[in-house]
């Protein structure tokens, strides 16, 4: 059954390149739970965000700059959205603009979700083999829910939303909270992330890190693997990176 975080208030305090980067960590823990990101990540939604981000504008009256779609994506909706008020001088509040964006990208994936090739066939390899997997994303809980009809709820053990946390990627929170909840050592957890601000908040955690980049690309670093896509992902590999067998 997948269980969700309670909200603050409620809540007690060409050819595909090769694999590259991180090195498993000899003598280290076993892989205890696998944790993903979703927009970009599971489904191919970083389009959508920009897409509604370019429409709500122009309907108040403002052309955003195809060089900040860098900017706001993988992060929370309150450094975006805050962004881009303040960098087209916008007469809307943070809490409006959130609304307006949410009820568009809500539209959207009504409209059609496509998932990020391999992610169904991973989530139901973690699923079969009953390792502890919860989505960790910024979205907000009335989005992920939304999502979650499509993915699948049954593949997670948890999920943790960004309003959900009082301080969300690129801080480590989300990912410790998850880590918690599930029983696991933060050192001991893989996470999926496809934007440098998932990643910042995965390793802030301590978790190994996979990137597969959607929008802007990542570096391969300590502790963190860089791979074209999801499909190069299984559980033998995720295992791999966490110890030399």
């Amino acid at each position: 059954m997948t269980t969700t975080v309670p909200a603050p208030g409620n809540r007690p305090q060409a050819v595909a390149p090769a694999r590259t980067g991180a090195t498993p960590l000899v003598g280290g823990p076993e892989l205890q739970a696998v944790l993903l990101d979703m927009d970009g990540t599971l489904v191919d939604t970083e389009g959508f965000w920009w897409d509604v981000e370019v429409e709500v504008f122009a309907g108040l009256g403002h052309t955003l700059d195809d060089a900040w779609r860098h900017v706001v994506v993988g992060g929370p909706m309150t450094r975006s959205a805050g962004f881009l008020i303040e960098a087209t001088g916008a007469d809307i509040t943070l809490a409006e603009l959130s609304v307006l964006l949410n009820d568009g990208f809500e539209d959207r994936i009504g409209r059609t979700l496509p998932l990020m090739p391999g992610a169904a066939r991973l989530l139901a390899e973690l699923s079969a083999h009953g390792m502890p997997t919860a989505l960790v994303s910024a979205s907000h809980r009335r989005i992920i829910d939304r999502v979650l009809a499509s993915l699948g709820p049954q593949h997670f053990t948890l999920t943790v939303a960004g309003d959900e946390v009082e301080r969300t990627k690129p801080h480590p929170d989300p990912y410790l909270l998850a880590a918690a909840r599930l029983g696991a050592d933060p050192a001991g957890c893989a996470v999926i992330e496809d934007t440098a601000t998932g990643v910042a908040a995965a390793e802030a955690a301590g978790c190994q890190v996979v990137a597969v980049p959607s929008v802007a690309p990542i570096a391969a670093a300590a502790r963190r693997t860089v791979v074209p896509s999801l499909e190069e992902v299984d559980l033998p590999f995720l295992r791999g990176l966490m110890t030399v067998r």
